[in-house]
């Protein structure tokens, strides 16, 4: 599960570090699709950042962070941190939806992907609980 996790984590890096390109990009953004998907909208809005940090470094950091716990730490601490991850890639993902009305194709596919770490987590916390012995 561990070395599941970290992959998973190397792909939201992947996915993080080509948004964050996309947030410098002044050019064409290669995924400019149509009305309804550009990252470069994305990246370049007022939502792209907080406090002047991109939030794809913000992700890139976030990744990391999973795959050290899912290596160093309890499960317990990889659930609470893949679930924080994810009530942020969905808000973000809301924004996309409600305000912005424009999604980025690397920002949904993070979020499919700390979807999946999330469940994985949840799985692996499970699976290390113990229950009392019946009699």
């Amino acid at each position: 599960m561990k070395l599941a996790i970290t992959l998973l984590a190397a792909i939201g890096i992947a996915l993080s570090s080509a948004a964050l390109y996309e947030h410098y990009n002044m050019n064409t953004s290669p995924c400019d699709i149509n009305a309804r998907w550009d990252c470069g909208t994305v990246n370049h809005s007022s939502y792209s950042a907080v406090k002047g940090i991109p939030t794809a470094a913000i992700g890139m950091a976030g990744y990391a962070l999973i795959a050290i716990v899912a290596w160093t730490g309890p499960a317990p601490l990889l659930l609470l941190v893949a679930a924080t991850a994810l009530g942020i890639s969905l808000e973000l993902t809301a924004i996309e939806a409600s305000v912005l009305r424009v999604y980025c194709l690397y920002c949904v596919a993070s979020q499919a992907t700390i979807g999946v770490i999330a469940v994985l987590s949840f799985v692996q916390a499970m699976g290390k609980r113990r229950f009392p012995a019946q009699p």
